[in-house]
């Protein structure tokens, strides 16, 4: 196994001025099922262009500013049961570089109605929530991603 095996992707932490952070409901699945935003990273692109790529690709909206990028990658596996679209059956699952970012917007421009909609909802939620909405087979991502960004919820009355 080799990181050929994996897509490289990059799951995008998106922070409010609350310190809570965007999850967004998948509408190609029937049951709830929330995430970050998330997608691949391409050719010749770094972790943070990806992020704000992915960001007005999937919420419409690109008001952000970068906080950080955590310093590891976080590799997981697709399940058999899991449609392997975004690598077309050339990778076993993605590896991930978590990115926070600081949501400069208001909330009415996030706009889930784009290009190629992957959501039907979204909401915020405090950081320590989010590897219990997510589905099990990505839940090392998400508690390493409240462990690299769990100082930067702390945000509070704190504007930029």
């Amino acid at each position: 196994m080799t990181d050929t095996d994996y897509r490289p992707c990059v799951a995008i932490t998106l922070f409010n001025n609350d310190g809570q952070v965007l999850v967004a409901e998948r509408n190609d699945v029937d049951e709830p099922c929330w995430q970050l935003p998330q997608g691949g990273i391409d050719a010749g692109e770094t972790p943070a262009e990806a992020a704000f790529r992915e960001m007005a690709e999937e919420i419409g909206t690109g008001s952000a500013v970068m906080l950080e990028e955590a310093t590891t990658w976080v590799t997981y596996d697709w399940p058999e049961n899991v449609d392997r679209t975004p690598g077309k059956g050339r990778y076993r699952g993605q590896r991930v570089k978590p990115v926070a970012l600081r949501f400069t917007g208001d909330d009415d421009e996030i706009d889930l109605n784009t290009a190629h909609p992957e959501f039907r909802a979204w909401r915020w939620v405090e950081l320590n929530e989010i590897p219990a909405l997510i589905v099990d087979f990505k839940r090392p991502l998400y508690d390493a991603i409240v462990e690299a960004f769990g100082s930067l919820a702390d945000v509070r009355g704190t504007r930029g």
